[in-house]
């Protein structure tokens, strides 16, 4: 019996030292995560009335899953962006529109994720919405994916308008069919905004800010968003007509990779 203690108690010991020597040094490498530099804002803070539906929180968007890094659904700006996006804000509830806010803010680590969704060519979940006309292999040499975005700088974002009162838009729930994105308004995603021709995201021509084959409402819908930023101080992507960037940007040569977090931005003094 004494040696069989023994020999349990001696096992015991091994155990233990072994998980003592396996866990020790995940610990000691854990290294914390990266904070947001100090002019970075949540959007909220600046201009509370501002709608935001921030797509890759959810499983909403081309890749079909939250993507890497979106930690919250929260808008993150350089100051000077966000307040941009104010003064346009201010100009739009004048008119009974407001502006929301699809994508702000974006890690690398997301970025990084897109990449490894377009390089597997098997993955094509969300085609039929998002790029029904244009092959996955093509999606590096047409643009729609690149392994560096304006938007990890932290002063580019993705918005578009909403008439007040703004109704809620319905919830997506993965598996449902998928309608293409250039499809008519009362057809495709039930987004509450106004009609641009095109969803959000949508990989195809069409959504070309000056597309000459979107005409009407559409048109000037575009025009309404377009006008209003670019008087506020941000530049449009041609295309893309939900995309805009603040110039002159405060880290034009920066790609960030700090979480979408309020906790990316705690600890301010």
């Amino acid at each position: 019996m004494t040696r069989l203690s023994t020999a349990v108690r001696g096992l015991v010991t091994t155990v233990a030292a072994l998980l003592a020597v396996t866990t020790a040094p995940a610990a000691a490498q854990a290294a914390p995560e990266p904070k947001a530099p100090e002019d970075f804002v949540a959007l909220r803070s600046v201009d509370p009335t501002i709608i935001q539906e921030m797509r890759y929180a959810t499983p909403h968007n081309f890749v079909g899953e939250r993507i890497d890094g979106y930690r919250q659904p929260l808008c993150i700006l350089t100051r000077p962006a966000a307040q941009a996006l104010h003064r346009a804000q201010s100009r739009l509830l004048h008119q009974g529109y407001s502006l929301k806010v699809y994508d702000c803010y974006r890690p690398q680590r997301a970025v990084d994720h897109f990449v490894r969704w377009a390089e597997d060519l098997d993955d094509q979940r969300m085609k039929a919405e998002f790029y029904p006309n244009v092959d996955k292999t093509r999606l590096f040499d047409d643009g729609y994916i690149a392994e560096k975005s304006g938007h990890s700088r932290g002063s580019t974002m993705d918005l578009t308008i909403v008439k007040l009162p703004a109704k809620p838009t319905r919830p997506y729930h993965p598996g449902q069919p998928l309608v293409p994105c250039f499809a008519p308004q009362d057809q495709r995603f039930p987004d509450n905004s106004v009609d641009m021709g095109t969803g959000f995201d949508c990989f195809d021509t069409l959504s070309h800010t000056l597309d000459p084959r979107v005409q009407g409402a559409q048109r000037a819908n575009r025009l309404l968003l377009k006008n209003t930023l670019e008087e506020a101080g941000l530049v449009n992507l041609p295309e893309e007509w939900w995309h805009f960037t603040y110039k002159p940007e405060p880290h034009p040569d920066t790609y960030f990779d700090f979480p979408v977090s309020a906790k990316s931005l705690s600890g301010r003094h």
